[in-house]
């Protein structure tokens, strides 16, 4: 007469076997999972469109208000770095506007508070790089984009920008 296994004490070493494989399992996502981490600060609202002037808004004058600051047409919050950017802080100068030019040359200079890069030498223009991505898009979130980012000149459509090539996009995200 062939024996069945008793249906109150089943063979213990194959549940072990597979509570073990799942341990390790959980175990090595854990790890992954902290090499994984977002290496951008995430928007915590949608983002939207600034002109020139609603920019200006947020330069840190006012306490309740946010300040921002653009980069390449990428409006960064960042309030946060309020001894920074803040009233009368350093890099005050840099908010409520687009200061591409002056963070790749590493300037206050009023002429250089501009988001025209013409004229940027490699090396700046490499600069401008590694700054908009090492700390702009690690340490503040975005906001929004400029509008000279999405329109031409005379307020047509830009064709060439792709929201999803955009730093940071997400189908939810609102323009």
């Amino acid at each position: 007469m062939k024996e069945f296994p008793h249906p109150t004490r089943p063979n213990s070493e194959p549940a072990m076997a597979t509570t073990a494989v799942c341990v390790l399992f959980l175990v090595l996502c854990a790890a992954l999972a902290e090499e994984v981490k977002l290496k951008y600060k995430p928007a915590t609202k949608p983002v939207r469109l600034f002109t020139e002037e609603e920019l200006k808004r947020y330069d840190g004058s006012q306490e309740d208000q946010p300040i921002y600051l653009a980069i390449k047409g990428v409006v960064f919050d960042v309030t946060t770095g309020k001894e920074f950017y803040g009233r009368d802080a350093p890099y005050n100068a840099l908010v409520g506007k687009d200061s591409t030019r002056a963070v790749a040359k590493m300037s206050l200079d009023p002429a250089d508070l501009t988001s025209d890069t013409s004229g940027l030498t490699e090396e700046q223009l490499e600069s401008l790089d590694s700054i908009f991505e090492g700390t702009y898009k690690t340490k503040y979130p975005i906001v929004g984009y400029t509008a000279s980012r999405i329109l031409n000149q005379d307020g047509s459509p830009n064709e060439d920008f792709k929201p999803e090539d955009q730093p940071h996009f997400q189908i939810k995200d609102e323009f």
